[in-house]
């Protein structure tokens, strides 16, 4: 019997490599030709940040330093244009970097999502002198975060969170948010607000103001990093001039934010990959009844491996086609169609919302299984690997994601278009506080 002659190719990567490109380690090529070159200016950052991930999570270690290394690099201005310190990135190249970093640190993602959101406020405003300050801002490395869920008793239907106005004529802003992810590392926060009219609407103010507090009290299991916890705003002294309403932000902002979360599960599924790859590899104990005396051999064991990177890959190809949506309702919002707009958002909402089940089971599913390809041994909190569990169930309890498989079931019975934007609060004739 003649033995086949199989070529080995030198490039291909099993472990993640600064320098490797995303062909070369079997994630499929990037969203455009260009797009190796521009993540190859960040995948060294990415590779620092990742080395100290699991001691800050495992110590509570807020990453502000780690942000820092974002802005210098200038990562927190890749939407902008070159004519501002950007690298006019697409919406398709920037989702594919927040993979990647989300698989080094899946907390820095969701702590610039906001900033990355208003970004697209800034880049398709129709206001100069706001797009020119802000583009000026964001060049300069200032960030954004966010400011607008409020717990508790509040309204499903306006902020409590709101601006008011003395006999002098001075403008207030009082209230209090939480779920204010990233705002502890911000230099500004969005805050969403009653205006002076009554009307839903959003200002931004400095994170260092008098009378602003961000406190990092988010208790939640999973994303602990991401300083999601209280901000409070006592007569903060504001311009009404700096309100922004609700109709002039950018119109497929929940299609956007859903896909930062969507695109932080990805990158979760590739990072857990590694790792659970890596201890296959090094494992030296093994079971009278497996199928070989190493682990690392063993099919049944590779089989498990070999799942996990699948819905690693699987993931980040999902993530990539709703940034392609993203991107034609981001090039329909610069045109003057309003009709066209309009059908643009809808598809990337609802591609988007077909996608987050799927994303979120696969991740949840890989989080789990990892442990079948180890032993008890994996529970161990020095490894920390329940963090992936607990991330993508975290990411993939926000905005529920059975109510977006109706909202696709209903557009395919009916032809219902997706609502527009929503809102979570107490709803009315309903004080009782959710046991």
């Amino acid at each position: 019997m003649t033995s086949l002659n199989i070529p080995t190719l030198s490039n291909l990567q099993h472990r993640p490599q600064a320098e490797s490109t995303q062909i070369d380690a079997v994630w499929g090529q990037g969203p455009s030709a260009r797009y190796d070159q521009l993540a190859a200016q960040f995948r060294p950052i990415f590779a620092k940040i990742k080395a100290a991930t699991k001691e800050r999570e495992q110590q509570h270690i807020l990453p502000t330093e780690q942000i820092q290394w974002l802005k210098d690099s200038g990562f927190t201005r890749l939407r902008l244009p070159k004519a501002y310190q950007g690298f006019d990135a697409t919406i398709p190249e920037l989702f594919a970097l927040l993979v990647e970093l989300a698989e080094a640190d899946s907390n820095l993602p969701q702590a610039l999502r906001v900033h990355f959101g208003f970004t697209e406020d800034v880049l398709l405003s129709r206001a100069p002198t706001f797009r020119e300050t802000w583009l000026q801002r964001i060049a300069q490395g200032q960030t954004v975060g966010s400011a607008w869920s409020e717990g508790g008793q509040q309204s499903i239907d306006h902020f409590s969170t709101h601006l008011s106005q003395d006999a002098e004529g001075k403008v207030y802003l009082n209230g209090e948010k939480y779920y204010t992810t990233g705002s502890l590392y911000a230099d500004w926060l969005d805050v969403g607000i009653t205006d002076l009219d009554g009307n839903s609407a959003s200002i931004l103010v400095p994170r260092t103001a008098s009378g602003v507090e961000v406190i990092d009290d988010w208790n939640g299991f999973g994303q602990v990093l991401t300083a999601s916890g209280t901000a409070k705003f006592h007569q903060v002294e504001v311009d009404a001039k700096d309100v922004l309403l609700d109709e002039v932000r950018f119109k497929y902002s929940a299609a956007y934010y859903q896909l930062v979360q969507l695109a932080i599960i990805a990158g979760l599924t590739r990072a857990a990959h590694y790792d659970v790859a890596q201890l296959v590899e090094q494992r030296t104990r093994n079971y009278s009844h497996a199928n070989s005396q190493l682990v690392k051999q063993d099919p049944q064991i590779q089989q498990v491996v070999g799942r996990i990177r699948g819905i690693a890959y699987s993931n980040n190809v999902l993530v990539e086609k709703n940034a392609q949506a993203l991107q034609r309702a981001f090039e329909a919002g610069l045109q003057q169609d309003e009709q066209y707009e309009a059908d643009q958002n809808a598809i990337a909402e609802l591609e988007t919302a077909q996608t987050q089940s799927i994303i979120s089971d696969l991740g949840l599913e890989a989080a789990s299984i990892l442990f079948d390809a180890l032993g008890a041994s994996a529970t161990n909190k020095d490894l920390a690997l329940d963090r992936y569990w607990r991330n993508i169930r975290t990411l993939a309890s926000h905005n529920p994601r059975i109510f977006k498989d109706r909202i696709v079931g209903d557009f395919s019975i009916n032809g219902t278009l997706p609502p527009y934007q929503w809102r979570i609060g107490q709803v009315k004739n309903n004080t009782e506080t959710l046991k």
